[in-house]
């Protein structure tokens, strides 16, 4: 079953998408678009395209695990994303995962003009990896 996940965000989003067995994940694209029901079409195109059976969401969360407003903007995009794609979506906890990926970009020495084009796809690839690895267990 493949996975198709998303890290959204107010100007940009990445996606993942996994392989055919489930465990691993590879990052996709950042896309943008006018609009949350712009966006959310064509999410549901790739996912469509890419042959997902799922949609994983990024939820951030609170460090102290509650809920706040970019929590919240989040769940009710991946609600919109289901019923736009017809694919069901599912929340996962993301807290860390934007610092992760700018550990590795730090890690691995790319240029902050760089940065900007792919944190949101490697944060999307973590968080997919993620979910998988929690599956798996």
């Amino acid at each position: 079953m493949k996975v198709l996940a998303v890290d959204f965000g107010d100007k940009r989003t990445g996606l993942a998408v996994s392989d055919e067995s489930g465990k691993f994940a590879f990052g996709l694209e950042t896309v943008t678009a006018d609009g949350k029901n712009k966006l959310a079409k064509k999410i549901a195109d790739i996912a469509n395209e890419k042959g997902c059976s799922l949609i994983v969401v990024g939820n951030p969360i609170n460090m102290n695990g509650t809920r706040g407003p970019r929590s919240e903007r989040a769940c009710a995009f991946a609600e919109l994303l289901s019923e736009v794609s017809g694919i069901e979506t599912q929340m996962f906890d993301e807290r860390c995962t934007t610092m992760a990926a700018s550990n590795y970009l730090n890690a691995t020495n790319t240029r902050a003009s760089d940065r900007k084009a792919v944190i949101d796809t490697l944060s999307a690839q973590i968080i997919l990896q993620n979910y998988l690895d929690s599956r798996s267990r």
